[in-house]
């Protein structure tokens, strides 16, 4: 099931133009269709999205999909799998879609995946995902950028005692 040199030399350069090139529910799907992404109606594609260069045929985006900056669609690991993202689903910048060699991973309709997030199983319809929230791990003595060294950096972090809510919940 090896695609020709010439198939994939033009897969290449159609996605290079598609993760650069303006017209993000225009040109951008259009690209994405001519790579053999199933594209559907009134797509968002932005900037910098990163669909599967090697089986941009695994993967299909339903209608009034909005996929965000810089998210990456990987639908093999190992061999080919598929990657479906359902009608009315968002997927938030710099998120990562990573389907195995014949998973299905599908990510509901209307489901919300958060900004920066890392998805190898399916997502149910109408759930909102996300990392964990960051958390205050120590107070900062010397700046990174004025420590000569990472050892100087290192010693002049100051532990914080935590009682009650974190400071990232206030």
């Amino acid at each position: 099931m090896s695609k020709s040199l010439l198939r994939r030399v033009t897969n290449r350069f159609l996605h290079l133009m598609g993760r650069f090139c303006p017209g993000a529910t225009t040109l951008r799907p259009m690209l994405h269709r001519l790579r053999g992404v199933k594209v559907g109606r009134h797509v968002f594609i932005g900037e910098d999205v990163y669909l599967d260069n090697e089986w941009p045929d695994c993967i299909e985006i339903q209608d009034n999909v909005e996929i965000s900056m810089r998210a990456i669609v990987i639908a093999h690991t190992r061999g080919p799998g598929k990657v479906i993202i359902e009608k009315e689903a968002f997927v938030g910048p710099n998120s990562v879609l990573v389907g195995g060699a014949g998973r299905v991973l599908r990510i509901g309709s209307g489901a919300v995946i958060g900004a920066g997030s890392v998805i190898t199983r399916s997502v149910p319809p109408r759930m909102y995902v996300a990392p964990p929230a960051v958390e205050v791990m120590a107070r900062v003595r010397v700046p990174l950028p004025r420590a000569g060294k990472m050892e100087e950096f290192w010693a002049g972090l100051e532990s914080i005692e935590r009682r009650g809510p974190r400071e990232t919940d206030r």
